[in-house]
């Protein structure tokens, strides 16, 4: 690469003189998506700043991803990742301002001097694996490593890029939008099951990256992404030229189950002892850019730092970092290029997102249906004077996922992997009962509360498993909704309804578990069942149709199983609650995973509750930032969408287009739903075990706690258990497998 000229029409032709206060000097970089500059602060620090492209900025999913990467970075910002010193991602054209750190990319150093040594590729292993560690630990997960996104300094390699969407990296796309990474560096998840990928998936992205940097090419290779898809989910990779004592790990690395693969500190273990006589790698030395004068630096300019947000060319934001041509010793070639036979493989790939209402009417869970979701109570009002939190180990087997629990009655319920159900002391954590389960089957569901005179029950339901109920007081196991195919099911006041999914629902006594009723719905196919809605005593239904165009809506009487009123709107949409006037709330998804707007339901008839919006005034409320949602809650006329990458947003709905009132981005990943506490709190759970507290007036986050996973290991659960409020207390659960208890009234502390 030539070297970078100081002039303003090689700075960025068009483009910003200035990002925030930071003037930029000099290009380092530019692809499709964006421009890197160099820049310095206002002291002299030396920054990369990348920009985004006028017409992405100008995307609302774009900014939602660019958001993302920011919050991601700032994580992550440590020893193994460039850190970020400032950003503005609502700017007119948003941008990032990361420390200018030296060293080639990967990509770069394998195209201009070769394949790695074994020394140099075992450093390579350590250092990413102890990068991924710190990254997991984080709770962020990658899902983009690849060559040009490690950088190679003299203090080992840093990982860089993190979330941001490149429309014009792939041409594979999900049957609900794109595919996020590069296909000869994912994983078989990522094509077979989006939605799930986990840490996981990055370490078979190492795997890929170190068979690239030890043999010139990947472990799959074709000029076709949708072939190398298919042989990256069926064929074994081919790691021909891998040194011999790596290939086993590598491989290890490339296994198709994500649970078959080793963790970052797996990895690292298996490097032990370490090879004193391996070199540390110091890349060849860059030609730096010619930057303008600067004069409060003593002694003119020197070196500049870099992320590295520069991949090489044809990647993101193309490009690439400048580094001197060396001539690779004789013998030391590339090896070439391999081209493997073409296929025609049928790929199929789909990922969807199921609205699941909830919470009385406040609350909504909009998450994969890999289990029947089941909310929590509100909030009993119990309150206690003084507390000291806890907290109690439920699981013991099994990898890391976190229990479910529900309060109720002034007890706490839990259902874990090999617990099908017990009981806590919500102000001590000591369990007093418990009702052990199958070790190896997938976690049970969250245990229900079942109303019903007399002794109070509770359901609990092992994986694979029908449903059960328990005696509140001493775990004695009562009946038991015996059925032949799997049915989800919701407690609906004196009842519990079921459905198979293809239509028929039918209704138990949740006392005795005595039928009630079975029958299909009045102009419904196959409904989804929503929450309960104690007020009105209606249980909430939907059915979207086949092409996504419309969508039935209803409430049904949950003794009889009559449909009291139904409606049509457009759109695919899901109810998620109901506004202090009564208005019935539905998110609007775009593609089967973005919501892009929340429709009201205006009441048909307001002085009578029970009549329902069946034939009420519809109103649209758009959202200009499309959000792969987490969750929803109500709170009087106040919306609160939290999006998978652990952003918030809240939208009031008493205007006419609804207000904005804040946006606030939590830097978790792979969040719960939302839950909002009896004051202006939201709470919320991420997958490493940190609770959040949220203040709803201002959008700020108040309070968090420390993660807590399992052997320092984070696993990928496909569904974050909500956290439960009750008066003061705030329940969350862990990955570690425990059950943990704090005081809302000091999340300043926690």
């Amino acid at each position: 690469m030539p070297p970078l000229s100081r002039t303003d029409a090689d700075r960025d032709p068009g483009g910003p003189e200035y990002a925030g206060e930071y003037r930029l000097q000099a290009v380092l970089g530019a692809g499709g998506m964006g421009v890197v500059h160099l820049a310095s602060s206002p002291s002299g620090l030396r920054l990369a700043v990348k920009v985004v492209h006028a017409r992405y900025a100008e995307d609302p999913d774009f900014r939602a991803r660019f958001r993302q990467e920011v919050a991601a970075a700032r994580r992550v910002s440590g020893a193994f990742t460039a850190p970020v010193v400032d950003a503005d991602p609502a700017a007119e054209r948003p941008w990032m301002a990361t420390l200018y750190v030296p060293g080639p990319t990967l990509a770069d150093q394998v195209r201009q001097r070769g394949p790695l040594s074994p020394a140099e590729l075992r450093r390579l292993t350590a250092g990413l694996a102890e990068a991924l560690r710190d990254i997991h630990r984080a709770g962020v997960v990658h899902r983009d490593l690849k060559p040009s996104n490690v950088l190679l300094t003299d203090s080992g390699p840093k990982v860089i890029d993190f979330g941001i969407s490149r429309p014009v990296d792939s041409d594979l796309r999900t049957e609900t939008g794109k595919l996020i990474g590069s296909p000869p560096f994912m994983a078989p998840e990522q094509f077979q099951r989006p939605r799930e990928v986990g840490p996981a998936a990055d370490v078979f992205a190492l795997g890929s990256v170190l068979v690239h940097a030890a043999t010139g090419h990947g472990p799959f290779d074709s000029d076709s992404p949708y072939i190398v898809a298919y042989q990256v989910v069926h064929d074994e990779p081919d790691l021909t030229g891998v040194p011999a004592e790596l290939a086993p790990l590598v491989a290890h690395c490339l296994a198709k189950e994500p649970a078959d693969r080793p963790t970052p500190a797996e990895i690292m273990a298996a490097l032990l002892p370490p090879s004193y006589e391996a070199e540390a790698f110091i890349p060849s030395q860059r030609r730096r850019p010619a930057l303008p004068a600067d004069p409060f630096a003593p002694g003119g300019q020197d070196g500049g730092r870099t992320d590295g947000h520069v991949p090489a060319r044809g990647d993101g934001f193309g490009g690439g970092l400048p580094v001197d041509t060396a001539t690779r010793p004789a013998g030391a070639a590339v090896p070439p290029r391999r081209r493997r036979p073409r296929l025609a493989p049928r790929l199929t790939v789909s990922a969807a997102v199921v609205l699941v209402l909830a919470g009385a009417g406040t609350y909504a869970a909009l998450r994969p249906p890999a289990r029947p979701a089941v909310e929590p109570p509100t909030h009993p009002a119990e309150v206690a004077t003084s507390f000291d939190g806890w907290q109690t180990r439920l699981q013991e087997y099994g990898d890391a996922t976190a229990p479910a629990c529900v309060h109720e009655a002034g007890s706490l319920y839990c259902a874990a992997r090999g617990v099908t159900l017990a009981r806590l002391d919500p102000m001590t954590g000591e369990v007093l009962w418990k009702r052990t389960g199958p070790v190896d089957a997938e976690p049970p569901d969250a245990p229900v509360p079942l109303t019903g005179g007399g002794e109070r029950l509770v359901g609990a339901a092992p994986k694979p498993g029908p449903l059960r109920a328990y005696g509140s007081e001493d775990g004695t196991p009562g009946w038991t909704a015996r059925t032949d195919v799997p049915e989800t099911y919701r407690p609906a006041g004196e009842v519990v309804v079921f459905s198979d999914g293809r239509g028929a629902l039918r209704a138990l006594d949740a006392r005795s578990g005595a039928p009630r009723w079975a029958h299909g719905l009045a102009g419904f196919d196959a409904p989804v069942v929503g929450a309960y809605d104690a007020p009105s005593g209606l249980l909430t239904v939907s059915e979207t149709a086949a092409d996504g165009l419309s969508t039935r809506v209803g409430a049904v009487l949950p003794a009889t199983g009559e449909v009291v009123w139904s409606r049509i709107v457009s759109g695919d949409a899901t109810p998620v609650g109901r506004t202090r006037d009564g208005t019935l709330v539905l998110a609007s998804r775009y593609q089967s995973d973005l919501v892009d707007a929340l429709v009201l339901l205006a009441p048909g008839d307001p002085g009578d509750p029970a009549s329902g919006p069946a034939h009420g005034a519809e109103r649209r409320i758009p959202i200009q930032e499309r959000m792969p949602v987490s969750g929803i809650a109500v709170r009087g006329t106040v919306a609160y969408l939290l999006s998978l990458d652990g952003r918030v947003l809240a939208v009031d709905t008493a205007s006419e287009k609804g207000t904005r009132l804040w946006a606030l981005e939590t830097g978790a990943s792979n969040v719960s739903p939302p839950v909002l506490g009896p004051d202006t709190r939201l709470y919320l759970t991420a997958a490493d075990g940190r609770l959040f507290a949220v203040d709803t007036t201002r959008g700020a986050v108040v309070g968090q706690t420390r993660p807590r996973l399992r052997n320092g290991r984070l696993g990928y659960a496909t569904q974050v258990p909500a956290p439960l409020v009750a008066g003061n207390r705030v329940f969350g659960t862990a990955p570690d497998g425990s059950v943990f208890a704090v005081d809302a009234r000091v999340a300043e502390s926690w």
